[in-house]
């Protein structure tokens, strides 16, 4: 007898099959009621599916991915997309190549973080000494009388669990009129680190002590520096390459389609940042709302992705926004083209 294999992954129809036999002069037909693909996958196409990561890169409605890379695993913390009473936990996902992901639930959740209650955010995560330490926003607050902000906590490991680490807020207070969310750890060079951060179109630079338990003051006596470009919104991010700061932020409504993201670059993490662009944006043949992203680099390699998320096309509810990934590349004056957005996502890509 034959078989008749199919990809597994083709999108499923029904096709009828007729097969007519001729046998001591009698003819049969025998229906044969088959699963197939729409379209037929070649071995060599089939392959080339495996090596991509498809986006979503994983199921289930994620925003604000911090991607990152810790020794040689890929690592994606995101928010979870909820109505803000439902979002009180993290889950972590990493991945040896970018195709394939492992799901770490709960690594954070109010239980652990007293002060907590809800609109757990965009977290952040920094590796030091060999300890994790996790920034994140909660409780969404509006004023200064309300408890939230922007909390750490901390853990031997990546994948948690992570435990609060101060009892209380980093950043409790609306200062310089940023609203206390949308966290950002940056590392320069020379070994300091900033927090970065900031919604309600403002957005502020401080810099972290060494133990991440407070900030250290600027030359001139202030802890807390506004750095707000043109067209801000929420969602910074900050890297440097060739000696140069890049900044980058998120545009326009979260909730709509035309979330998006623009950069600047300066001499300084202080800047300042004249915008130069929009480089994410929607795609009206694949998804909308393409936002609130970080950037991973491939130490010693000059390769470069942007981790963000978006709106399927046939979703309109605010939360429904899921986790993609997509190369990002630079010009040869080193600034950053225009990304496009895809269903394939990238090809797998270990870590050496």
């Amino acid at each position: 007898m034959s078989k008749i294999y199919l990809p597994w992954n083709a999108p499923r129809i029904l096709l009828f099959l007729t097969i007519h036999i001729n046998c001591n002069y009698m003819k049969r037909t025998i229906a044969l009621l088959l699963l197939a693909g729409s379209t037929q996958i070649s071995i060599a196409q089939q392959k080339m599916l495996d090596k991509l990561s498809g986006n979503p890169i994983f199921p289930g409605w994620y925003a604000d991915p911090e991607g990152v890379v810790f020794g040689k695993q890929y690592w994606i913390y995101p928010t979870w997309s909820d109505v803000y009473e439902r979002q009180v936990f993290f889950d972590a996902f990493s991945s040896p190549d970018l195709v394939t992901w492992t799901k770490h639930p709960q690594i954070l959740d109010t239980a652990a973080v007293k002060w907590a209650k809800r609109a757990m955010w965009a977290p952040a995560i920094v590796e030091k000494n060999s300890r994790f330490y996790l920034f994140f926003g909660a409780n969404d607050i509006q004023s200064n009388a309300e408890t939230g902000g922007i909390g750490v906590a901390v853990a031997d490991n990546p994948a948690g669990p992570f435990k609060d680490y101060l009892g209380k807020p980093l950043v409790d207070k609306i200062i310089n009129k940023a609203q206390p969310i949308d966290q950002y750890v940056f590392q320069d060079s020379d070994g300091k680190y900033y927090l970065i951060y900031g919604g309600w179109g403002h957005c502020n630079i401080a810099q972290l002590k060494d133990d991440f338990t407070g900030f250290i003051p600027f030359a001139d006596g202030t802890t807390f520096r506004e750095i707000t470009p043109e067209k801000y919104v929420e969602g910074p991010t900050m890297f440097k390459k060739d000696g140069k700061y890049y900044f980058m932020w998120s545009e326009g409504g979260w909730t709509g389609p035309d979330y998006s993201v623009a950069y600047a670059i300066a001499d300084s993490p202080m800047g300042p940042f004249k915008r130069i662009g929009k480089i994410l944006q929607q795609d009206a043949a694949i998804a909308n709302g393409a936002g609130h992203h970080s950037i991973i680099s491939i130490p010693n390699e000059n390769r470069w992705y942007i981790v963000y998320h978006r709106r399927p096309l046939n979703e309109t509810a605010a939360n429904s926004r899921e986790t993609c990934i997509d190369r990002m590349y630079f010009d040869k004056d080193g600034h950053i083209k225009p990304v496009k957005i895809t269903r394939e996502g990238v090809t797998r890509a270990v870590i050496r």
